[in-house]
């Protein structure tokens, strides 16, 4: 099961599916709030952390899920449901998240929740991509735009709250609850990756047991999406970690973020 971040809907996955797709049958998911799920549910629907969390569960147990991967801050609720520890699940992949909240993430955040509250819809679309998507190819930095400047108003709203409630969690030290986590989790960070970086992620392995750590060499925080050699350092990390033999494959060109 894939679990994508805050900003991103199911598409964000093309890439990924592309190499894990000819392997596993696959759970794609969209929150209440976004994508294809938005037409099927209420507007005024605001769904914190813990909603996450037991819909992953529920998600979960309704398939059998036998392994998650998560990006961004999709590794929040993937975390957190694993500390849950669901019967099914054997493996974790926890890719581009840390244990904390660093200056640069800080500084990202603040000025989201500034654009947020303004509806500044254009700066929220340049943050992104002059950020944690900076190392990006052009065309997809364009779909992020195109994403962000015309999501619906509720959706900016529950982003604001998703911020907020990151901030409470980072505040209380939920990472705490982790060590509850028994199976082998691995996490992927980019080299160059400022927002999530690899010496902070690390810090996992006081919490988790059985963590063990992987760097995609000259990469950001999109790990896959970057570049080619970016998707083939990924599909080789994560198939191996899953105990799949690693077959050669083309890089996909299909534009895949929003």
């Amino acid at each position: 099961m894939l679990v994508n971040g805050a900003l991103s809907t199911t598409g964000s996955f093309g890439q990924t599916v592309k190499y894990l797709q000819p392997h596993y049958n696959l759970v794609l998911f969209d929150l209440p709030f976004s994508g294809q799920s938005r037409a099927h549910n209420s507007d005024d629907m605001i769904v914190s952390k813990e909603d996450e969390v037991q819909i992953l569960l529920q998600l979960i147990d309704l398939y059998q899920v036998n392994y998650l991967l998560s990006v961004s801050w999709g590794g929040v609720s993937a975390l957190l449901a694993l500390a849950e520890c669901p019967a099914s699940v054997e493996k974790a992949i926890i890719s581009s998240f840390s244990p904390v909240l660093n200056e640069p993430m800080l500084d990202y955040i603040d000025k989201a929740q500034v654009f947020l509250a303004a509806r500044e819809k254009r700066k929220i679309g340049s943050l992104l991509n002059d950020t944690v998507g900076k190392h990006l190819p052009r065309l997809f930095k364009l779909y992020n735009y195109k994403h962000l400047i015309s999501l619906a108003e509720h959706e900016y709203g529950q982003i604001d709250f998703h911020i907020s409630q990151i901030r409470q969690l980072s505040a209380s030290n939920y990472v705490e609850r982790f060590s509850s986590i028994k199976i082998p989790v691995l996490f992927i960070n980019g080299e160059k990756d400022e927002y999530t970086t690899v010496e902070d992620a690390r810090m996992f392995s006081n919490y988790i047991a059985e963590s063990s750590f992987n760097v995609v060499p000259d990469t950001g925080h999109f790990l896959d999406l970057e570049s080619k050699a970016a998707w083939h350092h990924s599909q080789k990390t994560a198939l191996t970690f899953l105990g799949t033999e690693v077959a050669k494959q083309a890089w996909p060109s299909v534009p895949a973020m929003a």
